[in-house]
């Protein structure tokens, strides 16, 4: 199957980067909250999870302004949504605050950071190459701020508190989407030439499965990992597939759930390995086609195309207040912009994934 060019997408994050422009932030307020489940909710990952963290960043891929948040208390926070993502609903659901607050904002503090805290960084990847293409924070990265982060927290509660904190709490963790779409199939690293896609999946999964090691042996015991989604179906994908209809490529699918495969494979083993380690793959894939294929399920009207500007190639500096196309509804659509969904769709995917701690990890 013919691939989308590298130069198309090279040139969209070129005038990614000439859109940028300076946008201000308002902290979201607290809302009320009931006896929590767990201590805190801890993110790692990338755009799917990152709260904020990149406002704090020199990259281009930023969305701490309108229309990002405009279904957000307080506005544009720097979630790639027009609300909350899935670990803000987790958190929620859990008995903890409805925002799990980004480590770098210097909006929060250890006290908040106490009951949740995020890592994540849109643009990265289980490569550290990847994070390097719009230099946002590598994955070891997130393990050192993990690492300072428990420091803070000995000084703030007392070290046997803090243990029992990270020990108790649930670990969230979405990445690889763009160790293929940004990196592999961008041909911007090298990785493509290296690499074959199978030994790329292989090198990526040994990758996550050190990550997993790291934060077991800093203390971290509750863990959900999340598969690949359907990476060919996001709308930047099927825009770039035109001139074969526009659908799904399904090179990439195919691609996501070999991957997936190997990702379980990974997990069962260090289940087994790493006494007391409970952790969940969470079956992102196969939600996201089952809600693609039966969108009225969830009341959708568009799943190709996002709903902020033409929902076919926008998304960071790209997706902006000035975009006359932008939807009046975004609960009616399954993407906010070219590449992640809305906050609706993210509150059904976060039911899935507190289930899923709930029967598993709890």
């Amino acid at each position: 199957m013919a691939r989308p060019t590298p130069a198309l997408l090279l040139l969209l994050l070129a005038v990614t980067a000439a859109a940028a422009a300076s946008y201000s932030t308002t902290a979201p307020a607290p809302a009320p909250r009931k006896k929590p489940a767990v201590p805190a909710v801890i993110v790692f990952g990338d755009s799917t999870v990152d709260t904020g963290n990149n406002n704090a960043l020199g990259t281009v891929l930023k969305s701490n302004f309108p229309p990002y948040g405009r279904d957000l208390r307080g506005g544009a926070t720097g979630r790639f949504c027009n609300g909350r993502l899935p670990p803000d609903f987790v958190s929620e659901a859990l008995g903890l605050p409805p925002l799990v607050p980004a480590y770098l904002d210097p909006a929060y503090g250890i006290k908040d950071f106490a009951t949740g805290v995020c890592f994540a960084s849109a643009g990265t990847g289980l490569d550290n190459a990847t994070a390097s293409v719009l230099a946002v924070i590598p994955l070891w990265k997130e393990v050192e701020y993990f690492k300072e982060y428990q420091s803070r927290l000995a000084k703030h509660a007392g070290r046997g508190r803090a243990r029992r904190i990270v020990a108790n709490a649930v670990y969230i963790v979405s990445i690889g989407t763009n160790d293929f779409l940004e990196n592999y199939y961008l041909l911007v690293t090298g990785r493509f030439a290296e690499f074959s896609v199978d030994a790329y999946q292989d090198f990526l999964v040994a990758r996550a499965e050190e990550f997993l090691t790291a934060i077991y042996r800093l203390g971290a015991r509750r863990v959900t990992f999340a598969g690949l989604s359907a990476i060919g179906c996001v709308p930047l994908e099927r825009t770039l597939n035109l001139l074969r209809g526009g659908g799904c490529i399904e090179e990439y699918n195919q691609v996501a759930r070999d991957y997936n495969v190997k990702v379980k494979a990974m997990i069962a083993r260090l289940r087994a390995e790493l006494p007391g380690f409970k952790l969940a793959y969470i079956n992102v894939y196969d939600n996201m086609i089952n809600l693609i294929n039966n969108p009225s399920k969830l009341g959708l009207e568009n799943v190709s195309e996002g709903c902020c500007a033409t929902g076919k190639i926008e998304m960071g500096y790209m997706c902006n207040d000035k975009s006359p196309m932008t939807c009046e509804d975004a609960d009616k659509y399954f993407f906010w912009d070219s590449f992640h969904p809305t906050e609706k769709v993210n509150r059904f995917f976060a039911r899935s994934t507190t289930e899923l701690f709930l029967k598993e990890l709890l």
